[in-house]
């Protein structure tokens, strides 16, 4: 809350006397707090927002205006914004009850205005905003994130903040190819399968992580290899030949985390995954 302070003189006889100094604290009728409904981000993802404004006096605040920052931080003296609003996601509730859509400028930064509090009741201002490139992936990388009401009535911009952590999880995609890619019977065909982990966390074995696949011309006569390294069967997958399904036996597929690089110049993130190789070679 605001402090003021206060000191008088007195003047006589050309003489002056300084009284000590009084001070006062300014009380805010209004709360404001935020949350994020979303504890973590991932790159893409939507944070869900929400800023309560509660009105403790008995008279209406009209014409308050909540500016968001988006998460903005300075890079070398540039300012870059980790989150982007999420356009038409903002919803406003006065005391329960659904409001008419609040005026928006999407910005950086967000800016929500025309907000109504009626005496000793509360708003809740609820919108979404999507982790951007400018948001950091890695592990331990948060988004630090502030709204500053301001408006007529309050003697000062009231701030709230709600932070979200990068979370750590890895993230998966395969791509399987074939060569090549027009066989005759008997001859040798090789699958080649891709696993690209864009995550902050390494797939270890107890994350238990297997392929599986049914071949269908049925193989014969299987070599596998992962990451060059030749695998046996019954050891690290298993292969029925009478269906053609093939399977790798969970935690022994092992995929590094990504690595992230920013920017100095534009402050976006890069993202390397993490590659493994699969390569299954049979006979049609």
């Amino acid at each position: 809350m605001p402090i003021f302070s206060n000191q008088a003189s007195l003047t006589y006889n050309g003489n002056v006397t300084n009284s000590n100094i009084a001070y006062g604290e300014i009380l805010n009728v209004l709360v404001v707090s935020k949350t994020a409904v979303e504890g973590s981000y991932t790159p893409g993802a939507l944070v869900t927002y929400v800023v309560t404004l509660r009105n403790t006096g008995t008279a209406a605040l009209n014409g308050l205006t909540v500016t968001d920052n988006l998460g903005g931080y300075d890079l070398d003296g540039t300012m870059v914004y980790p989150l982007s609003y999420e356009t038409g996601s903002a919803t406003l509730f006065a005391n329960g009850v659904l409001q008419p859509a609040p005026t928006v400028a999407s910005g950086p930064p967000l800016v929500i205005s025309g907000i109504s509090v009626p005496g000793g009741g509360d708003v809740v201002l609820v919108y979404q905003a999507r982790a951007n490139a400018f948001a950091d992936p890695a592990t331990g990388g948060t988004i630090d994130n502030t709204a500053t009401v301001t408006g007529d009535g309050l003697s000062a911009p009231i701030t709230a903040e709600a932070s979200v952590t990068a979370e750590a999880a890895p993230a998966l995609t395969i791509v399987k190819s074939i060569t090549p890619a027009q066989v005759v019977d008997n001859d040798r065909v090789t699958y080649t399968f891709v696993i690209e982990n864009s995550g902050n966390q390494a797939v270890v074995a107890t994350d238990d992580a297997s392929v599986a696949d049914t071949f269908n011309p049925i193989l014969t006569d299987l070599a596998v290899t992962f990451n060059g390294t030749t695998w046996t069967e019954g050891t690290e997958y298993n292969y029925d030949e009478t269906t053609g399904l093939f399977e790798t036996i969970p935690g022994q597929i092992l995929v590094p985390a990504a690595t992230y690089t920013q920017d100095p110049g534009t402050g976006e993130y890069s993202v390397t995954p993490g590659v493994a190789t699969l390569v299954v070679t049979g006979t049609i």
